[in-house]
């Protein structure tokens, strides 16, 4: 009989931690959506100044990564597609890498001709976004400076795109 009592307290418990980050990744994309982006000034890999506020007007997918984050190597090569493929749309990819030292960044960029900014985060930045706690972590900001998105972890690339096609401001 206990056994009866457990099963249902088993499949109970599993439930809620299948669920739970299906509930944090909504509340935390609730929390975040139309707030407006932190502004920030950074100096990029190519040894550019990053100022965020200078893209108002485009759609930006702000992207913490790090070169030992496999999901983020997974996804890098579609954030540059999407460079090429909406750029002249209005979409502005900007890459912030959470690694310590900017060395592997630089080998990464140049093997993978990244087309779009990357400038070197920390601790400080990342808690402008309210901390980066897990890295892929992407904000979705658009042209008026809004976040509308944040998408922790590996997001759904097709949707993702969608919104993205979405927000770009019309002919």
């Amino acid at each position: 009989m206990a056994g009866v009592r457990v099963l249902p307290a088993i499949v109970c418990l599993t439930a809620l931690a299948l669920a739970t980050p299906m509930l944090a990744a909504a509340s935390l994309a609730h929390d975040s959506a139309l707030r407006m982006a932190p502004d920030f000034t950074r100096t990029d890999l190519d040894g550019k100044s990053l100022d965020l506020r200078k893209y108002r007007g485009k759609v930006v997918l702000l992207n913490f990564w790090a070169t030992w984050c496999g999901p983020c190597l997974i996804e890098i090569p579609t954030f540059s597609a999407w460079q090429n493929t909406y750029r002249t749309a209005g979409l502005q990819v900007v890459g912030i890498s959470m690694d310590d030292d900017t060395a592997p960044v630089k080998r990464l960029y140049q093997k993978d001709r990244l087309n779009y900014p990357v400038a070197m985060g920390d601790a400080e930045l990342g808690e402008l976004f309210g901390g980066v706690l897990g890295l892929p972590l992407t904000y979705l900001i658009d042209t008026d400076g809004r976040i509308v998105g944040r998408y922790q972890g590996e997001p759904d690339l097709k949707q993702l795109e969608a919104r993205i096609k979405s927000l770009l401001p019309r002919p």
